[in-house]
């Protein structure tokens, strides 16, 4: 059974794009915000990784990520941060509150792939 990947970006380019290569890997199921995917989330859905952006509208990555890890039922599910903000402060930000890792848009989706199969399958 492939593992579950729950990715929440609101630009549907890239829901798109990580729907298509990530699933010749894993079940992908994408979410536009951080309320649709909590929604999904607590009917009883649990993702092996979640591959989340920062700048979301409703709720952003980074309240997604604080809720994700004060959760006692979902704090073990590893996090990616995806985000064009490319600074140092913002990933140490992101690596504190719980992120697994940060990768920066634009980004190579073979890339991001190793990322999530490092972390879920090792």
């Amino acid at each position: 059974m492939k593992k579950k990947i729950l990715v929440i970006d609101d630009e549907i380019t890239i829901l798109k794009l990580l729907q298509h290569y990530l699933s010749a890997y894993y079940e992908v199921i994408v979410m536009p915000d951080g309320n649709h995917a909590f929604a999904w989330m607590h009917e009883g859905n649990v993702p092996d990784m979640i591959v989340a952006d920062l700048q979301m509208p409703e709720m952003n990555g980074y309240d997604f990520l604080a809720q994700i890890k004060a959760s006692g039922f979902f704090r073990e599910t590893p996090v990616i941060i995806l985000s064009s903000i490319d600074n140092s402060a913002e990933r140490i930000k992101c690596l504190k509150t719980g992120a697994r890792d940060y990768v920066v848009k634009p980004f190579n989706p073979e890339e991001l792939h190793l990322r999530i199969r490092n972390i879920i399958e090792n």
